[in-house]
């Protein structure tokens, strides 16, 4: 375990009132001391002016304020110290420097965090918390963020463990006394315990699908035929002018991807090429891309012009496109403001909008929130959900043990032999929380976080 002392600024650079800087390690007020003048631990937890001094040249970086944390009460559990310093790109940056030539080294992504988790400070599902909560950008990821940050997730793992180990108590009569034909405990008491590890594994895992699509933003595609008010749309949804708008078929030739926020969730909306046969070679192209596009989707919305008069001749074309989507579709009528004809065709439960009188758009986001996010919605902020692909991967892993464990007591297997398979499952959940957790599944958690955390 790492332990020497470590620096870093915590916050963006760039122009700003003030900049916070960390040092963190066995030594850190020694590092400190050379550093800062006059530099006071004690009393710990309390806020003194300092000058922040290079200890090689004596050159004033700047009028600081610095905290002493002694370990392990801090955030990483090693002493630390927090430096308040004014902003900017060129006082931070010497600050760090005069830090550094005291003899701290410059931290690496998430080293503080890591070492939180090292120290007991931090699970690992609370350390990804931190990340995920850094990098939120809706309002409904910095909910479930902090849900998980506060051990949402780790507690009901933890009762799942326990659950687990309570199974295993009840079947220890038919390990210590093999040769006994019926145990203390009845046959209906541990398939009754099964059961209910079972559904509860089974609960999780069923956030899982809109759970990491909470965190990565669900794949919203609009498709339909050209001209049919797609792009309009598009920039409606976006709240800004991204995809250009004309009434000339076949202008949007590439898909546009950007990230928009509806109702609180987050959304990667994508603009595509029109549907349909041409024999332009760059416009093929971009109904390719389309097609790729739709085939990823989360959800497709699926647009029809409501002024645009009969649209017989497209039905087929539009069956046959509506028969290969996987994704849940939510079908609109776009230009509602226009007159209507008693020909256009009809789907069931379609909203009709109007980019230029807003009208419909408010009815349209709170469907495509429902329809992306419906499970979380009726969960709350209240019960935990998966949002990582380690997260589903580890859960799998330990319900697959669980039915083999249940397969084995069916097929008579002896019954030490049958609890390898509970060991096995509560294995998967301590490296899902991380109560030993290897150095790459570290690596892979901190690989992404800024440099001062």
């Amino acid at each position: 375990m790492l332990s020497d002392p470590i620096v870093a600024l915590a916050t963006p650079p760039g122009r700003s009132a003030l900049a916070l800087i960390r040092l963190s390690g066995r030594g850190a007020f020694d590092v400190a001391a050379r550093a800062l003048r006059p530099f006071r631990p004690e009393p710990p937890r309390t806020v003194h002016r300092v000058q922040v001094v290079h200890p090689a040249t004596g050159e004033v970086g700047d009028e600081a304020l610095a905290a002493c944390f002694p370990g392990p009460r801090s955030y990483t559990g090693e002493d630390l110290v927090e430096i308040s310093t004014h902003g900017g790109l060129l006082v931070p940056a010497a600050v760090v420097a005069a830090l550094a030539a005291a003899g701290a080294r410059p931290a690496a992504p998430g080293e503080f965090t890591r070492r939180a988790v090292l120290h007991g400070k931090l699970d690992v599902l609370q350390a990804e918390a931190t990340g995920d909560l850094i990098d939120a950008g809706s309002p409904a990821q910095a909910r479930q963020a902090l849900q998980q940050l506060d051990r949402g997730l780790s507690s009901r793992l933890e009762r799942l463990r326990a659950d687990l180990l309570e199974l295993e108590a009840l079947i220890a009569y038919d390990i210590d006394f093999p040769d006994e034909d019926e145990g203390p405990v009845a046959p209906e008491r541990v398939e009754a315990a099964w059961t209910a590890v079972r559904d509860r594994l089974r609960q999780l895992l069923a956030t899982a699908p809109e759970g990491e699509r909470l965190r990565e933003g669900a794949l919203l595609v609009i498709a339909g035929r050209p001209n049919a008010g797609k792009s309009s749309l598009f920039n409606a949804l976006l709240g800004t002018e991204r995809a250009i708008v004309t009434d000339v078929p076949g202008t949007t030739r590439d898909a546009i991807e950007a990230h928009t926020v509806l109702e609180g969730f987050p959304f990667r909306l994508v603009d595509t090429a029109g549907l349909r046969a041409s024999d332009d070679r760059v416009e093929k192209i971009g109904i390719e891309v389309s097609r790729k596009y739709l085939a990823a989707a989360d959800l497709v919305l699926f647009c029809e012009d409501e002024g645009a008069g009969s649209r017989e001749r497209y039905r087929p074309e539009r069956d046959q496109f509506l028969a290969e989507i996987k994704a849940p579709v939510v079908f609109v009528h776009t230009k509602a403001d226009l007159p209507a004809h008693a020909d256009r065709p009809t789907f069931q439960q379609s909203i009709s909008v109007s980019v230029v009188t807003g009208d419909g758009l408010a009815d349209l986001r709170r469907r495509l929130a429902e329809t992306a996010f419906g499970r979380l919605l009726a969960l709350g902020d209240v019960e935990p959900v998966v949002t990582r692909a380690r997260h589903r991967t580890a859960l799998e892993r330990a319900l697959a043990e669980v039915n083999a464990f249940r397969n084995s007591r069916a097929n008579c297997v002896e019954a030490a032999a049958t609890a390898t398979h509970l060991r096995a499952a509560m294995g998967a959940l301590d490296d899902l929380i991380g109560v030993v957790t290897p150095d790459d599944v570290l690596d892979r958690v901190f690989a992404s976080f800024c440099i001062g955390k």
